[in-house]
């Protein structure tokens, strides 16, 4: 059996535990071991943290990659900003001894060490590389048909391209070729591509700007007709989710386009409850639901 330690972040624990329950449940249906990662801290911040104080959110990241390296174990995660500094990090330390020693030097007052052994792999990599999609389709229980899919793979899985490993960063296919195995329709929307809004401390120094992306991003979505918004990032969920809470409270702006993270998804498909999956946590109700029998 296949073992991850679990990096949960800050959004799903504090904001969003669906997500935490639907990924151990969701895993436990493919017979991947979740362990629990204990101690572990923000990842830290990749792009407000790491722009201002390189040294300190590189012993940071150090310190949460010794923790799954104590467990014999790589890391997992279903937030894309926490993949982008704990993967980044990993690089940084296992092509740079030098670097490795000297933030050694400082865990060693923690009595801790990170040799680089073990990394970090995004769940959507536990999906397509441990599961496979083959064995995905098999498992689906409840054939997505019809259901109008929105992908947004959020700007950390993608980029930078040569660090993450995961083809094109303009043309992806990953996140479209699970949404077909499920039996769902990937459909095309002209901001695929864009931001969800939040990224770069962009939520916490500027929200209307934030917004204004948001709101660019779901206009197109509902110009494409979609059903929902898929994503594989906690911190996305968030923006998508109540986002459109404040565009509504804020600019009077309505958009009512379901938010649902890979794992849900995924667990609807193969027959787990709705309601043990997170889906009903969400500001913006799951009215696709009802649409495919599943309310």
């Amino acid at each position: 059996m296949a073992k991850y330690a679990f990096f949960l972040g800050c959004i799903a624990p504090l904001r969003y535990p669906g997500l935490e329950a639907a990924t151990k449940k969701v895993m436990q249906h493919f017979g991947i071991e979740l362990l629990d990662l204990n101690g572990a801290s923000c990842c830290p911040a990749p792009g407000v943290f790491g722009s201002f104080d390189l040294w300190n959110w590189l012993v940071i990241a150090a310190r949460n990659l010794s923790l799954g390296e104590s467990l014999g174990a790589d890391l997992t995660t279903i937030c894309n900003g926490c993949y982008a500094t704990l993967q980044e990090a990993w690089h940084i330390l296992k092509e740079d001894p030098s670097k490795r020693r000297s933030v050694n030097e400082v865990l060693s007052k923690i009595n801790r060490t990170y040799n680089a052994k073990t990394g970090i792999k995004h769940i959507i990599e536990v999906f397509t590389n441990d599961i496979g999609i083959d064995k995905i389709k098999s498992s689906v229980k409840n054939p997505l048909e019809g259901l109008k899919v929105a992908v947004h793979y959020g700007c950390h899985f993608l980029k930078p391209r040569k660090i993450r490993g995961h083809g094109s960063s303009e043309k992806p296919h990953i996140l479209e070729d699970i949404v077909k195995a499920l039996g769902a329709k990937p459909i095309y929307y002209k901001e695929k591509l864009l931001c969800c809004g939040a990224g770069g401390g962009v939520r916490a120094g500027n929200l209307d700007t934030a917004l204004e992306i948001t709101a660019r991003k779901l206009e197109s979505v509902k110009e494409a007709e979609a059903d929902c918004i898929l994503h594989p990032c906690s911190f996305c969920h968030f923006q998508f989710d109540r986002g459109q809470v404040e565009l509504r409270e804020r600019k009077g702006i309505e958009f009512d386009v379901p938010v649902i993270h890979l794992v849900q998804l995924i667990g609807l498909a193969v027959g787990i409850d709705p309601k043990s999956l997170g889906l009903y946590e969400n500001e913006i109700p799951p009215t696709y639901l009802d649409k495919l029998g599943l309310g």
